[in-house]
């Protein structure tokens, strides 16, 4: 969603240096669960003397991502990553070793660093399209005269045949740039080339806080972020180049709730699609994520329901009650009546058995899931916004999807536009596609960037034709 949702899912984090100089390359294994993967961190110093670092996650072909903060003070080192809600806290020897911790939406991991010779990866992403284009491709900025939000963004559109029908571009969950830009892969930037050459216009923005755009994330939702894309339909409406009767929206998973809350109150929007969008409440959403996601990482189908029960007894707590001593205490009794009847070896593979660890696990994952965002996306059902829908709406799923499962969410979606307002509606599954709608093999998460294949042809074929059909 905006990306992968859960903590299990997410990237990992930060940093750190060389002998005798903490400035270099650092690598180590993070262990979550039955995960584990290798991360390299890169630190350099300004010409200012600032510090600043990127981080590699080389098991998921995802390198060079920019962390948000770097601070180094005699031998220690902090990194902050805004967009996975983590970052990175250790100690140096002064030597070759970094001594820490990785933390990320309230879960804490041992990580230890060693120095490493520096290596430079190329990543092969051949459908990443390369100037010069056959179309106009302009990078704009526009603010949102209320918030003061500053928005940056690229509007691709034909050279002539205007005024054109328009799609806006809405990333999912987490911190992304304009192009959705995961693990090297540039997916809106293939969707916009695909659909602009069709002869559509195509505006992707980069999301508040990242990139050239500015905003709060602390208490954002899925409701501001819907903000955000309805001032860049303001904007377009005021775009002599555009159709503003033929303006509509195209949302990446938790991207296809925001479209659905804006396209459920504002009549403007012509049509919807929603690329592996929510069709299910957070909460349910989240517990089906998590048990995929534990058995695609070969954990046995005991282990996953287990962990996709502990998922949502801590779910359940957190929209049951407000208060946060309330939700520990249900949380916990709940856990205490799961690890009773479990047999104790599940229980021990999933690090539960010591009831003081198991109690600071709880006590962090409650804390994630009351952030605005989490605690709004769990309580949240998509329907709600679905069913007031008046536009035409085309939902897609690649049938490998482990992060929005696509039998549970296509059918939720399909039944709530059949109550909706809407005239032309259409679901479809499509065989051997992931999440980011990849032909893949083992399709789990790590593969995502280890796949050449930014988005399947035949992906972005059935959006065309259908657009052809029902708005151009």
């Amino acid at each position: 969603m905006k990306k992968p949702i859960f903590l299990p899912l997410l990237l990992l984090i930060s940093f750190l240096s060389n002998a005798q100089t903490i400035i270099g390359s650092w690598e180590g294994i993070l262990v979550a669960g039955p995960q584990q993967l290798k991360v390299v961190f890169h630190v350099k110093k300004d010409s200012t003397g600032k510090y600043y670092s990127s981080f590699d996650s080389p098991d998921q072909h995802a390198f060079g991502i920019d962390c948000d903060e770097t601070n180094v003070k005699t031998d220690s080192l902090e990194i902050g990553i805004k967009s996975i809600h983590g970052g990175y806290r250790g100690k140096w020897d002064g030597k070759n070793n970094i001594h820490g911790i990785f933390f990320q939406s309230g879960q804490i991991f041992p990580l230890n660093l060693t120095w490493t010779a520096e290596k430079k990866v190329v990543l092969n992403r051949p459908q990443t399209p390369l100037p010069p284009f056959p179309y106009f491709s302009e990078d704009l900025e526009y603010n949102n005269k209320i918030t003061g939000i500053h928005y940056a963004g690229t509007l691709t559109y034909p050279k002539s045949g205007s005024p054109f029908p328009a799609a806006i571009l809405i990333t999912g969950s987490g911190q992304q740039d304009r192009d959705e830009t995961i693990f090297g892969h540039k997916p809106f930037a293939v969707i916009a080339d695909f659909l602009t050459r069709k002869g559509f216009a195509v505006l992707r923005v980069d999301d508040r806080q990242t990139g050239k755009s500015t905003g709060d994330l602390t208490r954002a939702t899925s409701m501001d972020f819907a903000n955000d894309v309805e001032t860049g339909l303001e904007y377009l409406l005021n775009r002599k180049e555009i159709d503003p009767k033929k303006i509509g929206l195209i949302g990446h998973s938790e991207g296809g709730l925001i479209a659905s809350i804006i396209a459920s109150k504002n009549k403007n929007i012509d049509f919807v699609i929603f690329l592996a969008g929510p069709g299910l409440r957070g909460l349910e959403l989240l517990e089906l994520q998590n048990e995929a996601y534990v058995l695609s990482m070969g954990a046995s189908e005991k282990m996953a329901a287990s962990a996709k029960e502990i998922v949502g007894l801590e779910m359940q707590a957190v929209t049951t009650t407000n208060d946060s001593v309330n939700q520990m205490e249900l949380a916990w009794k709940s856990f205490l009546s799961w690890k009773k009847r479990t047999d104790p070896s599940t229980v021990a593979l999933m690090g539960l058995s010591n009831d003081s660890v198991a109690e600071i696990l709880i006590k962090n994952n409650l804390v994630s899931m009351n952030t605005p965002w989490f605690n709004y996306f769990i309580r949240t059902d998509p329907a709600s916004f679905i069913k007031q829908l008046h536009c035409k709406a085309l939902a897609l799923n690649g049938s490998k999807d482990i992060q929005v499962l696509p039998d549970q969410n296509l059918a939720a979606i399909d039944s709530a536009l059949k109550l909706s307002y809407a005239k032309v509606y259409s679901t479809q599954k499509i065989t051997g596609l992931n999440h980011l709608f990849q032909h893949c093999k083992s399709c789990s998460v790590n593969e995502y960037g280890e796949l050449e294949e930014t988005f399947a042809p035949e992906a972005l074929q059935i959006m065309g034709d259908w657009l052809i059909k029902n708005v151009k």
